[in-house]
This record gives C-alpha cells, structure tokens and sequence, in this order.
C-alpha cells in the first residue's frame, strides 16, 4: 500500500522536484529556456518562417511557439547590399539592395509556426526600415 503525502509536510527540495516533473525538465533549465528567448526582446530581426517567407521586425514576444514583430516588413525577393554576401544573413548584416522586394511596415504581426531569426546589424536595421516598399503592378 502507498502512503500518502501531505503537502504540508512537503520539503521545499521536494517541491521543486515535482515542480521539474511536470515539466519534464529541471527549474534551472526552464530559467535557461526563458533568458534565451527574452534575450532578444527589442532586437531588430529577420524572422524566416514556413508560411510567412521572410519578415523583419522588432521583437515583441517570442516562444516555442511563435514570436510577435512589431514595425514587420515582409521580404518578398532580397539581396544583400554587398554582392559578396548571400541570402538574408548577408541582408542582416549589411542591408538590403535597392532592387529588394519589400512590403510596408505593420503595426505587429504574429507568426505562429516553426521560425528562425536573424540578429541585424545597426546598419541594416536602417537601410531595412528606410527601403522604399514594393509597389503593386
């Protein structure tokens, strides 16, 4: 027969034990999981997603689950500024040239899926944010 545990009697040792069960992961991890993700709250980003394509944004709030931007423009077709560089990284680092397909900023935008980021450089936040938007044909 189990004996039954009061919760009064519980040590607080204890309580973090179960605290981590239920989970599936410790206390310090999960502290480690949230300092990664807060880290980059206000960073200038470019997110690459499954069904949103590439968009670049501030970050407003991130998970596992999804990350809000906010001031997002959408990158239809980008190059980076300096041909020597490639793909959005290169557009994370030195901007985006002149002939980039971009959309005008909105307020927020939330992307729920499977995402990545980029970090942008200073320099390319500004060329990123000033790029003249992609007119309709």
């Amino acid at each position: 027969m189990s004996k039954k545990i009061k919760v009064d009697d519980l040590t607080l040792k204890q309580i973090r034990e179960i605290q981590g069960l239920d989970f599936g992961i410790s206390l310090e991890a999960n502290k480690k999981q949230s300092s990664l993700f807060s880290d980059y709250i206000g960073e200038y980003v470019i997110v690459r997603s499954r069904n949103e394509g590439i968009n670049a944004g501030y970050v407003k709030a991130l998970d596992d689950t999804g990350i809000v931007l906010t001031e997002a423009r959408r990158l239809y077709y980008h190059k980076p500024l300096d041909k020597n560089m490639s793909w959005y990284e290169g557009v994370a680092t030195v901007g985006c040239s002149s002939d980039t397909k971009i959309s005008n900023a909105v307020k927020e935008k939330i992307i729920v899926e499977d995402y990545s980021i980029t970090v942008c450089s200073k320099e390319a936040e500004e060329v990123i944010k000033n790029a003249t938007t992609n007119k309709q044909n």
